[in-house]
């Protein structure tokens, strides 16, 4: 029967290993990087409202900025996107409801 190396065994087992934390300390600069870039734009879209509104005290009416192709997006986008949100939830909550009276 051969002899078994411990030491070469322990060796290739960190290896594996070593691959393997590798790909997940990947994952997580990712994660970290996707966290990091979406405080920016909240950020981001917290400058453009408080911009809009400067430009909206400072006389120019929201038809003008319109025209100039600055439009309030931001907070337009996320009304939309919570009225939808909440319709989406409705319709899940309805679909549950009658899955569950069958």
């Amino acid at each position: 029967m051969a002899t078994i190396d411990i030491e070469q065994t322990r060796n290739q087992a960190r290896a594996l290993l070593d691959s393997r934390i590798e790909s997940v300390t990947a994952l997580v600069k990712t994660r970290q990087r996707i966290t990091d870039l979406k405080a920016q734009l909240a950020e981001a879209e917290r400058d453009d409202k408080r911009a809009y509104v400067r430009a909206t005290k400072d006389g120019w009416s929201p038809d003008e900025l319109k025209k100039l192709g600055l439009e309030s997006g931001t907070a337009g986008r996320r009304r939309k996107a919570s009225s939808r949100a909440a319709g989406e939830n409705s319709a899940v909550t309805t679909e549950d409801e009658n899955s569950s009276d069958q």
